[in-house]
């Protein structure tokens, strides 16, 4: 990752037909290119390998749109040996598990008791093949769920579902359980806004507040005082009805949100300060 204009001529000049990034890396790369108006015809891109956070079938889909690609989603963790643990099959149907080198299950996190196949919980696993630091039930602190029914690619190793937020990402805001993924999940299902958010919580005569700032796709969208209006109304309700939530929706410019280049940085906690 990095220095995005040299990355752009690697991929062309050197005719690269894999890109491994994180998923937000590889948005910023796909509308970088647009945005400079190369003919997609000079890149040999066939296939993105993203992980390291999670990517939404929203933002997939657009990666792929922007680039003419295939995207596939992996999983893996540097303590495990890195990617590789769980990957994407033609089906798209959950990530299939390496079961010959990995032993996973799911628990509940407060109580470290296991759960049955389908039950969300927080993934632990095994290592079974390394020898110089193998680990026994590690907690990974990522929230998913393991489904063991056959796949309709005909593989038959077990299957996690996307992560849907993680232990130590859980905010508790006025009592509530709030998990990113899920604030993302809404925003993606909403007309005239970008893929680009951040959460910003304060704390005000000893109460928390959240304000979500969202990108438009459009800026011609700020010259519309009722359209905005009404979009940023329609935005709260949701967040209201599905996680029970008060929010306060700040929409702004198109690029006004930092990018970048490595996992996305969505949230800034200033309750303590």
């Amino acid at each position: 990752s990095g220095n995005t204009e040299k990355q752009l001529m690697m991929l062309r000049d050197y005719g690269v037909t894999g890109l491994v990034a994180t998923p937000s890396y590889a948005l910023y790369l796909s509308e970088a290119v647009k945005e400079a108006g190369y003919p997609l015809s000079d890149y040999k891109l066939r296939l993105g390998i993203l992980g390291s956070e999670p990517c939404t079938p929203a933002m997939r889909s657009q990666i792929e749109a922007n680039f003419n690609i295939r995207v596939s989603d992996n999983y893996g963790m540097t303590e495990l040996g890195g990617p590789g643990v769980s990957g994407d099959c033609e089906a798209r149907n959950g990530m299939h598990f390496a079961e010959d080198h990995f032993l996973p299950e799911i628990i509940n996190h407060d109580t470290g008791e296991r759960l049955g196949e389908g039950e969300v919980g927080e993934l632990v696993i095994t290592t079974l093949t390394r020898r110089g630091m193998p680990v026994l039930r590690y907690r990974t602190k990522d929230i998913t769920r393991i489904s063991y029914e056959p796949c309709p690619c005909g593989r038959t190793h077990a299957r996690m579902a996307k992560t849907m937020g993680r232990t130590d990402d859980m905010l508790i805001i006025k009592g509530v359980n709030v998990f990113p993924t899920q604030i993302e999940n809404i925003l993606i299902n909403i007309k005239d806004i970008a893929p680009h958010y951040m959460l910003i919580i304060t704390r005000e005569n000893f109460r928390d507040s959240l304000e979500i700032k969202v990108e438009l796709e459009n800026v011609e969208l700020l010259e519309n005082y009722q359209r905005l209006s009404d979009l940023k109304k329609h935005i709260e309700a949701k967040m209201q009805s599905i996680l029970g939530l008060r929010t306060k929706v700040t929409l702004v410019a198109p690029k006004t949100i930092e990018r970048f280049q490595g996992k996305a940085k969505r949230i800034v906690d200033l309750r303590n300060q």
